[in-house]
C-alpha cells in the first residue's frame, strides 16, 4: 500500500493552499498541522516553501527542527535548494530527505552530487508538469516557468543521474480538487524504475483509491482533504487498504 504523505506548502511561515500552485488561502501554522496529522497517522511530512525559488533561499530549516521535537516520520523538505550545501543545512536541520526542482533543472549534474554525498534516498527530484500538444512539460517556479524538457525524458536522466524518488505534482489538476491526473501517473511510471509520489488533484476518498486501481506508486501526497477537514488519515488509509485489497483479488483471480 502507498505512503499517504501530508503536503505542507509554507509562505511566509504560514501554510497556504491555491490553485495550480497559486493563490493564498491561509490554512494554518506548519508545525502544529504537521503535529496534527503525524497524530492522525501519516507515513512522512512533506514542506514545501513555495516562494523560496523566487528568492534564492529556503526558510524552512527552522520550521523542520521545530517539528522534528513533535513528528517522528520522515520529513522532506523542498524549496530553495540550490547547492550541496542546502543540502547540508536542511539535513542538519533534521530532514530526512530533500526535494529539488529548479536548481536541478539549471544543474543536472547537482543530482549526482548529491546521491554521491547523502546516498540515492536522500533526493527527491520535484516535477512539475503540465500537460502539452506532445505530453506534458517540466515547469519550475511553482508552475510559472517552462523549462522546455520533456517530462518523460527529464525524469529518465534525473533516475540517471542519482535521484532516489520522483515527486510527481500535476500543476493543472493542483488545488482543484477533481482527481489525479492519472494519464500523466502512468506514463512517469513506464518510464522509471525509482519510487513515484503523486501529488496534485486529490478532493475526494475515491480519487485515492481511482489512483491506486490504476497504477502502482509508493507514494501519495494530500494537502485539501486534510486541510479542509473532508477526510482524516484513518479514513483515507482505509480507502487505500480496500482498493489494494480489490487490486490483489482482481489479479488472482485472472
Amino acid at each position: 500500500m502507498q505512503r499517504l504523505i501530508a503536503r505542507l506548502d509554507v509562505k511566509n511561515g504560514i501554510v497556504i493552499k491555491g490553485i495550480h500552485l497559486e493563490g493564498q488561502r491561509r490554512i494554518g501554522a506548519p508545525v502544529e498541522l504537521a503535529a496534527n496529522y503525524y497524530a492522525q497517522g501519516v507515513d512522512e511530512v512533506l514542506f514545501m516553501d513555495s516562494v523560496a525559488s523566487l528568492y534564492g533561499r529556503s526558510n524552512l530549516f527552522d520550521t523542520i527542527t521545530e517539528a522534528c521535537k513533535q513528528v517522528f516520520v520522515p520529513i522532506t523538505i523542498g524549496g530553495g535548494l540550490r547547492s550541496v550545501e542546502d543540502v547540508e543545512l536542511a539535513l542538519a536541520a533534521g530532514a530526512d530527505k530533500v526535494a529539488v526542482n529548479s536548481a536541478l533543472v539549471r544543474t543536472p549534474e547537482l543530482a549526482t552530487q548529491i546521491a554521491t554525498l547523502y546516498g540515492r534516498q536522500c533526493l527527491v527530484a520535484s516535477i512539475e508538469a503540465k500537460r502539452v500538444a506532445s505530453g506534458w512539460e517540466a515547469y519550475i517556479s511553482n508552475g510559472r516557468e517552462p523549462t522546455g524538457r520533456d517530462v518523460l525524458d527529464w525524469v529518465r536522466e534525473l533516475e540517471r543521474r542519482g535521484a532516489g524518488e520522483i515527486l510527481l505534482t500535476s500543476v493543472d489538476q493542483e488545488g482543484t480538487q477533481r482527481g489525479f491526473d492519472i494519464e500523466l501517473c502512468e506514463a512517469v511510471e513506464k518510464a522509471v524504475r525509482i519510487p513515484i509520489v503523486a501529488s496534485g488533484g486529490a478532493g475526494k476518498v475515491r480519487h485515492l483509491s481511482q489512483l491506486d486501481q490504476t497504477v502502482h506508486l509508493q507514494g501519495i501526497a494530500i494537502a485539501s482533504l486534510l486541510h479542509y477537514g473532508k477526510a482524516t488519515v484513518a479514513e483515507l488509509k482505509s480507502a487505500l487498504s480496500d482498493a489494494h485489497a480489490r487490486k490483489w483479488v482482481g489479479a488472482c483471480s485472472q
